[in-house]
This record gives structure tokens, C-alpha cells and sequence, in this order.
């Protein structure tokens, strides 16, 4: 769907006797709208002044809500553009899934490049957790694949594998890597994940679609199956206005 340039209008209904705030009121009616479609990612909103004057509210109360969504990664404010509407970020819990199927799941669509599919060997991949678990010379497949959601550029995704595991180019580009492993045997068990952050190299922000400096998400996970053999070391890079990683903690 083509953006539109004109200021969109929000279908709001406030009511003044509920106990609820008004802002939040305001901010919950363009937040449907942007789950309905009714508002899609690059829209524009109308801008505060208009908001105020058409549903006579104090510009605090518009300015309050406005922001409500900003925090929530669904606005986006704009120098000489406004405010605009934009595709919301992709959340994760921490769990070992694949994000193919995290998009699948909550309603995007996922694609897939295949940026490269070679042999290396611990010795060459520049991995530490490699060199520690394997000898030097113990063949590998890297695999590095760009993943989209809705057309947009998510993630740059590099794992290293075993040999045994069978996976062309094709099935890589169409399907989750752990459905494609657990499709040939793998029992996978357990796995260690560190989250970290960093700026995307020039060459990885142009993948990403976006202009240097770029700050990114990191993932380093290492994954073993129930017998305590390597499965896979994953090194993935996710645009950080784009990804985050929820938790859930125990007091």
C-alpha cells in the first residue's frame, strides 16, 4: 500500500466521564487504528494543534499521547515531516526459536537472502567459541542469510554448522534453520545466548537498508544437542529501532 502524503484523521471517540485519562484514551484510538490499517507505516498523523482543535482537548493531553506511542515504538517523530507512523519492532522472548518463525507467528512476512554458503574450519572462522570446543581443523558450513519482514531489512544472520547437516540454499531461504535441523535428527537441548550491541559496519548497514552509523543488536548463541554435541554457533545482528528482547524476571 502507497504511502499517503496528506495528514491522516483518526476516527476518536473520547468519553469524558470514564475514569480513564483522556491522553490515554486518545493514544489508545490511534494505536487501534494502527492495528486495523486504518493508519499504515509511513503514514503522517495530524499534527497536535489539529488534534486539540477538532476534539477539544488541551494540547498537553494530545502531546501526552502522542509521546505514549512514541515510547512504544509505533510514532515516530519527524523534522519537517511530523509524525508519522511506523512498522512496529519485532519482540522476542528469550527462548531458542527461530526468527522465521517468531515473523511467521505474529503476522509478518518473512524473507530470506542467502548471502553465503561455504566450508571453513574453526581455524578460519574467527569464532572464539569455536576454537574452544573443536579442533582446528574440524570441517564447518558458514552460513550467512539476510532476513526481512514485510520487504524490510531485519537481521544479518551468520551460523556455523557440523557437515552432517544437509541444508541447501533453497530450504535456507524458505524455512527456520531449527526446523530444518530438527527435520535431520537434531534433539537440540540446551543453549547459551549473550545479548550485546554495536555499531554496524559500513557494509552491513547497506544490507540493513540503512545509512551509517547504524546501532544494532547482537546475539551470540551456542547450541548443543541432548547428548552434548554442537548443533550450531549463531552471530546475529538485528537493527536495533527494529528488535528487542524481552525477559521476564523473578523478585
Amino acid at each position: 500500500m502507497a504511502t499517503r502524503t496528506d495528514a491522516v484523521q483518526v476516527d476518536v471517540r473520547l468519553d469524558r466521564a470514564s475514569p480513564v485519562p483522556l491522553y490515554h484514551q486518545l493514544a489508545q484510538a490511534i494505536e487501534s487504528a494502527i492495528e486495523s490499517g486504518a493508519l499504515q507505516p509511513g503514514d503522517r498523523l495530524e499534527n497536535e494543534l489539529s488534534l486539540t482543535q477538532r476534539l477539544g482537548l488541551a494540547r498537553p493531553t494530545a502531546r501526552q499521547a502522542i509521546q505514549e506511542l512514541v515510547r512504544k515504538g509505533l510514532l515516530v517523530r519527524r523534522r519537517g515531516l511530523g509524525t508519522q507512523v511506523v512498522r512496529p519492532a519485532i519482540h522476542r522472548d528469550v527462548r531458542l526459536s527461530s526468527l522465521h518463525d517468531d515473523l511467521t507467528a505474529s503476522g509478518r512476512v518473512p524473507e530470506t537472502t542467502v548471502l553465503a554458503h561455504e566450508n571453513c574450519t574453526p581455524a578460519t572462522a574467527g569464532v572464539p567459541a569455536l576454537t574452544e570446543m573443536l579442533a582446528p581443523d574440524e570441517p564447518l558450513q558458514r552460513v550467512q542469510r539476510l532476513r526481512s519482514a514485510d520487504g524490510e531489512p531485519l537481521a544479518i544472520m551468520t551460523n556455523f554448522l557440523p557437515v552432517r547437516f544437509e541444508l541447501g540454499d533453497g530450504k535456507l531461504a524458505g524455512r527456520g534453520l531449527y526446523t530444518l535441523l530438527r527435520e535431520q535428527g537434531a534433539q537440540i537441548a540446551i543453549a547459551h545466548q549473550t545479548i550485546g550491541a554495536r555499531l554496524a559496519e559500513p557494509d552491513e548497514a547497506v544490507l540493513l537498508g540503512q545509512a551509517p552509523p547504524l546501532a544494532c543488536v547482537t546475539a551470540e548463541l551456542v547450541v548443543y544437542d541432548d547428548a552434548g554435541e554442537l548443533v550450531e554457533v549463531g552471530r546475529h545482528l538485528y537493527r536495533s529501532d527494529r528488535y528487542t528482547v524481552q525477559t521476564s524476571l523473578v523478585v
